[in-house]
């Protein structure tokens, strides 16, 4: 009998008072083709791709995404834009080479600071409705404060277990508070003044089955955007995804205008 309680009880407890990891954690399927940005990163497995990272396209060559996505090189993956549905032939898909890559000189592997790379494609993407590119906040732009709603979007796993989503999910997450973050019971030194951290607590009593939104595997190298423009590039976050104490990391891309306009040949008063 006190065996079948104990047993009762764990269940329940695994059930109920741990949290359950869903989605880009907690998210929903975005609507096809409304964020034509999007960029699914992809490598050779067998006959076929697999997704591996995100980015997001800012100009029409040009591919942001973070550097621990690709830290030896392109290594024969791919860019592919306009993409949805990761396993459906979609019109809207454009397939391209990396022909450079630029990972920021200063990426620390130790704590994914400076987690910042620029893709140029081997050709200029088609301008559609399915692609297009976003705007990135620059030096002198307004970053988001403390409880300020972003939204982030991905094909990464939907729980620890690494089961992947065929369709692009968004979420909408807050910011946390830089102080928070850099807590040792957050990320302690870790977190560095070039990062963001958001996701979303499901507020008590909760009515959803998640109890978090966040971002996961896989989301690596997407955007984190504000009012529309994107603020931030998924870096890292804990060894699980949707932890309370381990938010999402976001690389601040407004500390990078100069390195970034250097890479693109972007003229500073353009």
């Amino acid at each position: 009998i006190c065996l079948c309680v104990w047993l009762f009880l764990f269940l329940f407890c695994v059930s109920v008072c741990s949290p359950v990891w869903e989605g880009i954690i907690g998210g929903r399927e975005a609507a096809a083709h409304s964020r034509p940005y999007m960029a699914s990163i992809q490598v050779a497995e067998g006959d076929g791709m697999k997704h591996e990272c995100g980015g997001f396209v800012v100009a029409d060559q040009w591919v942001m995404t973070a550097v621990h996505c690709l830290p030896t090189g392109a290594n024969g993956r791919k860019v592919v834009l306009g993409v949805h549905s990761l396993s459906q032939a979609e019109d809207t898909k454009q397939i391209f080479d990396i022909m450079e890559l630029h990972n920021h000189p200063q990426f620390n592997p130790d704590n994914y600071d400076n987690d910042i790379t620029l893709i140029k494609l081997d050709r200029p993407f088609n301008a559609s409705e399915a692609v297009k590119a976003v705007a990135f906040l620059r030096a002198g732009g307004v970053n988001p404060d403390t409880d300020a709603e972003v939204e982030t979007a991905g094909w990464g796993s939907v729980d620890n277990l690494g089961s992947r989503p065929d369709t692009l999910k968004e979420a909408v997450i807050r910011v946390v508070s830089s102080n928070r973050c850099g807590r040792s019971d957050y990320f302690g030194r870790k977190f560095t003044d070039n990062m963001i951290c958001a996701h979303k607590l499901c507020p008590d009593p909760c009515d959803q089955p998640h109890k978090m939104e966040d971002s996961c595997d896989g989301d690596s190298g997407g955007p984190l955007l504000y009012n529309g423009v994107v603020v931030g590039i998924t870096s890292n976050g804990g060894k699980k995804c949707g932890q309370i104490k381990k938010p999402g990391i976001y690389t601040i891309i407004s500390h990078y205008t100069e390195w970034i306009d250097g890479v693109m040949g972007i003229q500073p008063d353009a």
